[in-house]
């Protein structure tokens, strides 16, 4: 490898904003994410709505459709 052309590997943490946090190395240092295997519903097995209230009715009104209740 040459010398001086490859950035620097240090270690850094990683934090969720769920408060889940590990240490990996990376080139970049610290990391910040939104979401993680921790509190990810296709890893976890469990759903969770994130603001998702109101959506189907925000397209109705917006289109003027109908509101069919089955």
């Amino acid at each position: 490898m040459k010398k001086g052309i490859h950035p620097e590997y240090k270690v850094g943490t990683v934090t969720c904003a769920c408060g889940h946090s590990f240490q990996v190395r990376s080139t970049v240092g610290d990391l910040k994410l939104d979401i993680c295997s921790n509190c990810h519903p296709f890893f976890t097995g469990k759903q969770k709505f994130i603001d998702t209230a109101g959506r189907v009715e925000q397209f109705r009104r917006r289109y003027n459709l109908p509101n069919k209740q089955s």
